[in-house]
């Protein structure tokens, strides 16, 4: 019984100066709840043979930890150190400065976002972006959509309700999250009419399915994921014909979706947005956070007639953007204006066009300032040159050279132990394992100090 007369009543903690301090800032029912869980576990550990008193002294610290435990977001701003620059688990794009300007701004403020403050009507949302789109791809009209599948989702809900998508058995992607393509296509309403084999499509394959149940023609460009050796596939200018010859429109889902040809900057080329539009499809849907480097969005652009229909759908306004994604969008978009200043401007190709030397010299600056940190916990540090990769599914066999920081310990699972000390730091960092060291590779880091000030508190 003494042992528990030692411990302080709820009001007590509540009313004392700690208490004051910590209701001012977390809630008084917040802390209410954490004083009296930390109670509870007292009493349990007394009936065990604890010593009140000693218990009673932890208290105070104890529930300030739990407190600042609970106010943390989990959304915690992370260091990615992974190598996959478009990290889809860590949020893919970082964003301009001016994106991030922009979206505060609309979140700070009243927005004309539906209304025309010319002629004092209701406007539409799709307008702050329709026009830069249609000067970026070429297209006749653009629709905005929260994520790439959402796109793919109402332009076969518009197309092919009942109706048959012809597409090719080897482009029935599967996205991150085990995502089907064929599943998409269910929920859509659409009929799957797979044609072709896993390797090789022929223009007859088409030719042979087409019949007065066909909707739509879907082109997929299979941007995670490649197939070589013997295979056929029939260009997107001779599907473009052949479903104009029938009457039907083309979609050609381009997934991750570049505005710009990435071989300018040391990458592997990609099927640009504009050159889909030019090869004659009707409908190109690609994704906003990936290569294009924004916040997370879908786009549909295309022929005007059909765009107009994708509208007209009411799936349109449970899939729709909302004003801080339109203003951010709008800034990244306008930075594709000044083509000469891109990749210094856009964090997402800054990252993918950095020069391996200039990632090189960073390790070799970093590393005996990272030993002297990580040698306290008996681990070494040495620099090394790795591999990154894109991310977000695109160019998924093409790595590009990097440099970074090879981390070292004792016994087998040390690579283990020290990736889940990192992990959970204050300031989280995230590498990868490789040969049983913990890698860090600096691509992504742009400052020195962001990585030592996260080790410390480490």
């Amino acid at each position: 019984m003494d042992g528990f007369r030692a411990l302080p009543s709820v009001d007590q903690l509540l009313t004392g100066a700690e208490g004051q301090a910590q209701v001012a800032q977390h809630g008084r029912a917040v802390v209410t709840a954490a004083i009296r869980a930390r109670l509870d576990a007292a009493r349990t550990a007394i009936r065990r043979g604890g010593d009140g008193a000693a218990l009673a002294a932890l208290l105070p610290d104890q529930i300030e930890a739990d407190l600042a435990r609970q106010a943390r977001s989990a959304l915690r701003p992370v260091l990615n150190l992974s190598g996959t620059v478009l990290h889809t688990n860590l949020g893919r794009a970082i964003l301009p400065p001016e994106a991030i300007e922009a979206a505060a701004q609309a979140m700070a403020n009243p927005l004309a976002l539906e209304f025309d403050l010319g002629g004092g009507s209701r406007g539409q949302r799709d307008d702050h972006l329709r026009g830069l789109l249609c000067e970026l791809t070429g297209a006749e009209d653009a629709t905005l959509l929260n994520n790439n599948a959402a796109a793919v989702l109402i332009a076969l809900n518009t197309f092919s309700l009942g109706r048959e998508t012809v597409v090719s058995r080897g482009e029935l992607i599967e996205i991150g999250g085990a995502f089907r393509l064929p599943d998409i296509m269910a929920r859509a309403g659409a009929v799957l009419r797979e044609i072709g084999t896993t390797n090789r499509t022929h223009p007859r394959d088409y030719q042979d399915a087409l019949r007065s149940e066909t909707g739509l023609i879907l082109k997929v460009h299979t941007s995670n994921y490649r197939i070589e050796g013997f295979t056929a596939e029939v260009p997107a200018p001779d599907l473009a014909a052949m479903a104009r010859a029938a009457g039907l429109p083309l979609m050609n889902d381009l997934g991750a979706g570049s505005l710009v040809d990435l071989s300018v900057y040391g990458l592997r080329r990609e099927p640009t947005v504009a050159e889909a539009v030019a090869e004659g499809a009707d409908l190109v849907t690609f994704s906003g956070d990936k290569l294009l480097g924004g916040p997370q969005a879908g786009f549909i652009v295309g022929r005007k007639d059909l765009i107009a229909q994708i509208n007209r759908n009411p799936l349109k306004r449970a899939l729709r953007l909302d004003k801080i994604r339109i203003a951010a969008l709008e800034a990244t978009l306008r930075l594709y204006r000044d083509p000469d200043r891109l990749a210094e401007r856009l964090p997402t190709l800054r990252y993918l066009s950095r020069p391996e030397p200039e990632i090189a010299a960073m390790a070799a600056r970093l590393a005996p300032q990272v030993q002297a940190i990580v040698a306290a916990w008996d681990y070494a540090c040495a620099p090394c040159a790795c591999a990154s990769q894109i991310g977000s599914g695109a160019l998924p066999v093409d790595t590009i050279p990097s440099a970074g920081l090879r981390l070292t310990g004792r016994g087998g699972d040390a690579a283990d132990r020290l990736s889940v000390r990192l992990r959970t730091a204050p300031r989280p960092i995230v590498g990868h394992i490789r040969d049983g060291a913990l890698i860090l590779d600096l691509r992504c880091l742009s400052r020195d100090d962001d990585l030592l000030s996260a080790l410390a508190l480490a």
